[in-house]
């Protein structure tokens, strides 16, 4: 083999490949192949299988080889790992070759390099000038070991520990504690790791105790039970919160739409005052005119009565017209008519007194102001109304198919609260507590002729009998033409039967339907009797029956 040197160097190399990549260089020497070991990631690569190695028996390396090309990314490591093992003897007396002992010689440095490599870079180690070494041996067992940790006792000997320190229950005076104990404070729950040993005196909390500065506080129970209370008392503030918000909300959306009612009213209002604020100022010029005519007449009067008439009855024409403005305002049409009146009697009267005319027109303009009242007052009227309708549909709910539970407005329902079921068609009204019908439909009732008459039962055939019936059921069987009583096993006639004013009881001489002669009693039937095809007249044991 050629001679080697080995120079001080790190038998390891480490990269990070790039796609596919499959060369990757090595840098210190080896004998054979098999001294590399190959890893990709944390896996070890097999030789020949996986790569392929080339320089060994180079001084300056090689390259590893890998038959398939890494990924990107992939970390590739290559370290030599030579057997720690003597392969060779040297004989005495025997040949001492250069070559086999330069060999030996290379291996031994390679074999102490490796230890170095590991020595000074894999493995914890204390720097050259700590004090305190050597450490003490462990002494504990494996037992004792379990679960543990590796820590460093008071005088920075190794020993074995919990993960945090030892725990020691509830703080007590009185008693010796060491570096790392785990102690809780049972005045606030707070637990403290013990910072330098010392032996407890005091009494609790330790935060205000003298030896305070002798723990340090690890978990904060009591800051979390205030947190924890503060966080509760805000979710209960937000949570009424929330709830005043949709409480208020629900209010605000109920007041908007009361006052877009209220304001239509007062809209409908305000044009219904002006409508009679128009009016008025017609049949005040209606009366103006009515003046000035009475005037014309005035000053003709003299010379001509019947020019006067003529004017009065003019006169009395307008006010016919003042009087019909004054109908069509909607506030104070009883005031214009009552002013178009007084206006004809001013026109009729002008021949002696031209004044009363002007009088009636200032009539007429404070009719127009009781028009201005009046559409005020409608207004108010109006708001009432609303207020009243908005009363009733809080009793009076409308039509709904099935039973409310609260009223129009989202408000508890009153005692009186009434509304029209779709599904039964009957009105039903709230007793305070539950709803029920108003009134009995007649089609389930049993009604009479008269307070002294009779009862009206439900008539059918036999056929038509309650599928289900309850003791005490009672009809008219328009088969048998008799009276008959559902006893709780099988329907019975009622009274007598057919009785007749002659002291004769008839009956059909045709069974048509099935019939159980009630247990124990016994039957008698005027024969000849038909029983028809496929019915049946049960005898219980013990019971008779006679045809005669």
């Amino acid at each position: 083999m050629a001679t080697l040197t080995v120079g001080d160097i790190t038998p390891r190399a480490q990269y990070t490949a790039t796609a596919n990549q499959t060369t990757f260089a090595y840098a210190f020497p080896i004998f054979v192949n098999t001294d590399l070991k190959v890893y990709i990631g944390s896996t070890l690569k097999t030789l020949t299988s996986h790569y392929t190695v080339t320089g060994a028996g180079n001084s300056s390396g090689g390259n590893v080889v890998l038959g398939s090309g890494a990924s990107a990314g992939d970390i590739v490591t290559i370290y030599r790992d030579l057997p720690v093992a003597r392969s060779s003897d040297y004989q005495t007396g025997g040949t001492f070759r250069a070559e086999t002992l330069n060999d030996d010689l290379d291996k031994l440095a390679m074999m102490i390099q490796q230890v170095e490599y590991d020595l000074n870079n894999r493995v914890l180690r204390f720097g050259q000038f700590t004090t305190g070494i050597p450490l003490s041996e462990f002494t504990e067992s494996a037992t004792d070991r379990a679960n543990k940790v590796l820590s460093f006792s008071s005088t920075g000997d190794p020993t074995i520990t919990q993960e945090l320190g030892v725990w020691r229950g509830n703080w007590a005076s009185g008693t010796a504690y060491v570096v790392r104990d785990l102690v809780k404070d049972t005045s606030n729950n707070n637990v403290y790791i013990c910072l330098t040993a010392h032996t407890a005196s005091g009494s609790q909390p330790i935060s205000s105790n003298a030896g305070a500065s002798n723990w340090a506080l690890l978990v904060d129970s009591a800051a979390a039970a205030t947190s924890a209370t503060a966080a509760a008392t805000s979710a209960t503030a937000a949570a009424s919160s929330a709830t005043a918000a949709a409480s208020s909300a629900t209010a605000a959306a109920t007041s908007k739409t009361g006052a877009d009612t209220a304001k239509t009213a007062a809209e409908t209002a305000k044009t219904a005052a002006e409508t009679a604020e128009t009016n008025a100022e017609t049949a005040e010029t209606a009366a103006a005119a009515s003046q000035t005519a009475a005037a014309s007449s005035a000053t003709s009067a003299a010379g001509s009565a019947t020019t006067a008439t003529s004017q009065a009855s003019t006169a009395t024409t307008k006010a016919g017209e003042a009087s019909t403005s004054a109908t069509a305002a909607a506030s104070s049409a009883t005031a214009a008519a009552s002013s178009a009146t007084a206006a004809a009697g001013s026109a009729t009267s002008a021949t002696s007194s031209a004044s009363t005319a002007t009088t009636q027109a200032g009539t007429a303009t404070t009719q127009a102001t009781n028009a201005g009242t009046s559409a005020t007052a409608a207004a108010a009227s109006a708001a009432a109304a609303a207020a009243s309708a908005d009363a009733f549909d809080d009793s009076y709910l409308g039509a709904k198919s099935s039973d409310p539970s609260v009223d129009n407005d989202g408000d508890a329902l009153t005692a009186g609260d009434m509304y029209y079921n779709t599904s039964t068609n009957r009105m039903r009204v709230y007793s305070g507590s539950s709803w029920s019908d108003v009134a009995v439909d007649a089609a389930t009732i049993v009604s009479k002729t008269s307070a002294t008459g009779s009862g009206v039962l439900p008539a059918g055939t036999t056929g038509q009998r309650d599928g289900s019936p309850s003791a005490g059921y009672m009809r008219f069987n328009t088969t048998d033409t008799s009276a008959e009583i559902y006893d709780g096993s099988a329907w019975s006639p009622v009274g007598g039967g057919n009785t007749t004013d002659k002291g004769l009881y008839e009956h059909a001489h045709t069974i048509a339907a099935n019939y159980s002669i009630t247990s124990g009693n016994n039957a008698l039937t005027a024969g000849p009797i038909t029983i028809n095809s496929g019915v049946s007249v049960t005898v219980p044991t013990g019971s008779t029956w006679i045809v005669a």
